[in-house]
């Protein structure tokens, strides 16, 4: 039992990076830009097909195909937000929108089953399931390249909104878009780079999320739903929050299934967010008075 408890924690920290990484976006979004961005999870899974597309069809390494899927997520964020998210008034923009962003979902969705199918497809280079042997532990390629990944990518984020001119201009425009214009700051133009920024990120945890599960367009459904529920943990908007709440939730799953029930494991993602938010509404690592941090 203290063997499998041990691994237990292993695989939670070095998924959690990966889910940390899926949720960077998501957080970023909110707390710069005041969207719930429903359709991360399918921005996700856009990001595995077209690893997968690039691997398959082309051999490219899903890794060196980030250079590729990186910059087309980029665009497809910037085209969604020119196109949609800059219509919704200040008034009911977080409720307008979980609605905009919803339909986008359903309708990137749509195109996926129909250029790839239903079916679930899978992403797994040969050298992925490679293992290093370390202290009597097996751990493979894929989880502790994708946990890298993973914390290079948040820390440039985190790098990008706290250390650059850019970063200023965003949360001056979040404090006051009036103020921000008047120093000369494009309120427009920061806030679509942001969102670009945003669903750029997930090709990176797409790609690794599809070398590490089975995957279709249907799986978008769950993974929204671990994502929010990762946000909301580590408080609205907080990047770090992100990442030490997807870790440690992904610790807990994975710890609940060795000592009660491998049914009950995801279950305990949403009991965990209940208990949560009666007693700290602000999240495991949010603050009341910020929205980013």
């Amino acid at each position: 039992m203290g063997t499998q408890l041990v691994e237990a924690v292993i695989d939670g920290v070095l998924t959690g990076g990966l889910y940390a990484l899926m949720a960077a976006g998501l957080t970023l979004i909110f707390g710069m830009l005041e969207i719930i961005n429903i359709a991360q999870g399918i921005f996700v899974l856009l990001g595995s097909y077209l690893s997968y597309a690039l691997w398959a069809h082309a051999g490219i390494d899903p890794f060196l195909g980030l250079l590729v899927t990186i910059p087309i997520l980029f665009v497809v964020g910037i085209g969604v937000e020119w196109a949609f998210m800059r219509r919704i008034g200040d008034r009911d923009r977080v409720s307008m929108s979980i609605l905009v962003t919803y339909a986008v979902s359903l309708v990137i969705e749509g195109a996926l089953d129909i250029a790839f199918g239903t079916t679930f497809v899978q992403l797994r280079p040969s050298y992925f399931a490679r293992t290093w042997h370390v202290f009597g532990f097996y751990l493979e390629y894929i989880y502790v390249f994708g946990f890298v990944l993973a914390a290079l990518l948040i820390a440039a984020l985190y790098a990008l909104m706290y250390r650059t001119r850019f970063g200023a201009s965003l949360r001056a425009a979040l404090q006051d878009r009036t103020a921000a214009t008047l120093i000369g700051v494009n309120v427009k133009r920061v806030s679509t780079i942001t969102f670009g920024i945003g669903v750029a990120v997930t090709a990176a945890g797409g790609m690794v999320f599809g070398a590490t599960n089975d995957f279709s367009a249907n799986s978008s459904t769950d993974l929204i739903s671990r994502l929010l529920t990762i946000i909301v943990l580590g408080g609205l908007g907080s990047i770090g929050g992100a990442m030490g709440a997807a870790v440690f939730m992904l610790v807990l799953e994975d710890v609940v299934a060795v000592v009660w029930s491998p049914v009950w494991a995801p279950v305990i993602y949403f009991l965990v967010l209940l208990i949560v938010l009666s007693v700290r509404p602000q999240g495991l690592f949010g603050k009341v008075s910020t929205r980013a941090q």
